[in-house]
């Protein structure tokens, strides 16, 4: 199957071959810079879920029994592939998700490199042998769940597509993606690279459409061994429910309100960078973004003033211009964070900085910083998921570490101090599946990723994702039964 060489219609894939919709369905998607669409996508719904589970199915035996080494030998080739259609594969992510094309990039680079790591660990997986007497011989076997369904988010489309499916193939899962309506384009170009590299058919399957139409079946379907789902917390909680009903091993990485602390012995100039990316990168629609900024008191003043400085000097416009912050995702989207700016002037009166959408074609907002926020608003609390920044003071370590944890969820937090005990006792003590010490997104493909309290649970990334796509096995023998 060779790459889509038309732009403007994309079908689902299923057992290695493009086909329309069951029902015939097509949705259009939408280029965020513009409101415009660009491309017509097949809609999936549950009867080609049936379908492409049931391909799944019969790919499965010989996937899972194929030499490990040769799985990775395709991961790896696939990983190839990606890099060499980098920059029509960022174009295209670029004009569905809106993000810089800079940043597309580097997601297609990610992507390319989740399949390169786990194809090196493809022929590694294995489990261990348990002393017990000199009559018994025990061991454990790491072995695939089966099928699996990953039900993929709009804001890191590529990236996650990439973090979700490399490590359910390379440990002998097969595998059924859903993108989300809003991005589906990458995913079903991927899967015809992978099918380009000699990935046998239905091991990769990818059928676009709508939650309540596909997705919801997919997470609920009774031949899928597991689920993995990245996405809002209450559709976290119906794919959960679908899947539990089945007994079907899930995970869910969900939302975050995650803190930025900086304290006043930072190394100032990395540490205004940081939040800046923290919560700008991709116009804020991050589920780890650093959306709450909680600073010393002694400094705030100050690192305020140089942090609207560096804000009021990020350029916004479309994507493929590169410009430092691109548009929100779709018209929804963008009602959502205007609502939430209208929210923050009421809680908080005028922004430092910023608050407005741009009177230009798309979906665009301003970067915005509200300050004078405390922990009793729905700004500190509730995701917004756009490039809007609440900022508190803190007195001393103890109420730093009390505010950090002062929400429902527990997805990442974030310090800036050179005091590498206080950075220690904070990573300690933050309610976060991970704490990044003087850098935001520091870390890579290597690093397990999760959260905590309602930001989810289970990890993916790095040698956790291998505990998450296999189950144990325990074996033991006799090996003296005639003995007394």
């Amino acid at each position: 199957m060779t790459a889509q060489t038309t732009a403007e219609r994309y079908d689902l894939v299923i057992d290695g071959a493009r086909r329309p919709a069951s029902e015939g369905g097509r949705f259009e998607t939408v280029d965020p810079a513009t409101g415009t669409a660009f491309a017509e996508v097949a809609r999936g719904t549950a009867a080609d879920i049936d379908l492409a589970v049931a391909a799944a199915r019969r790919a499965l035996p010989d996937w899972r029994g194929m030499a490990p080494q040769e799985r990775g030998r395709l991961l790896g080739a696939l990983a190839d592939r990606l890099r060499q259609e980098q920059d029509r594969l960022a174009a295209l992510e670029t004009r569905d998700n809106g993000k810089p094309i800079s940043h597309a990039r580097r997601d297609v680079e990610t992507c390319a490199r989740y399949f390169e790591y786990y194809a090196g660990i493809a022929d590694k997986v294995h489990g261990e042998s348990i002393p017990l007497t000199d009559s018994y011989v025990d061991y454990t076997v790491r072995e695939p769940l089966g099928v699996t369904a990953q039900i993929i988010p709009w804001n890191l489309p590529t990236n996650i597509f990439g973090r979700s499916v490399a490590p359910a193939l390379a440990t002998g899962n097969v595998a059924v993606v859903k993108p989300a309506e809003q991005t589906p384009v990458t995913a079903v170009e991927i899967a015809a690279l992978a099918s380009e590299v000699g990935l046998p058919n239905g091991v990769l399957n990818v059928v676009p459409g709508f939650g309540t139409e596909a997705g919801a079946r997919l997470a609920a379907h009774p031949d899928v061994d597991g689920v993995s789902f990245t996405g809002s917390v209450p559709t976290g909680i119906e794919v959960a429910q679908g899947a539990v009903e089945n007994v079907t091993n899930v995970h869910l990485e969900l939302g975050g309100k995650s803190p930025n602390v900086v304290f006043p012995d930072a190394e100032m100039d990395s540490a205004i960078a940081s939040t800046v990316t923290a919560i700008f990168a991709n116009a804020g629609q991050v589920c780890s973004a650093g959306s709450r900024l909680l600073l010393h008191e002694e400094i705030s003043d100050a690192f305020l003033e140089r942090l609207v400085t560096a804000v009021e000097a990020l350029s916004v416009g479309p994507g493929v211009e590169d410009h430092d912050m691109g548009p929100l995702v779709s018209a929804t989207q963008f009602e959502t964070v205007t609502e939430y700016l209208a929210v923050g002037r009421e809680e908080a009166g005028e922004p430092l900085v910023g608050g407005d959408s741009l009177e230009r074609e798309g979906y665009f907002v301003e970067p915005t910083i509200f300050t004078g926020v405390d922990s009793s608003m729905r700004i500190a609390q509730e995701e917004i998921f756009g490039p809007v920044l609440a900022v508190m003071e803190f007195a001393d370590e103890a109420e730093a570490l009390a505010l950090a944890n002062d929400t429902a969820f527990g997805l990442v937090a974030g310090v800036h101090t050179t005091d590498m005990g206080r950075a220690h006792r904070f990573a300690r003590d933050a309610e976060a599946g991970q704490v990044y010490i003087n850098e935001w997104f520091a870390g890579g493909v290597e690093t397990p990723f999760g959260g905590v309290k309602q930001s989810g649970f289970g990890r993916e990334k790095g040698l956790a994702a291998v505990d998450a796509y296999t189950q144990t096995k325990n074996v033991c023998a006799n090996i003296d039964p005639g003995s007394e």
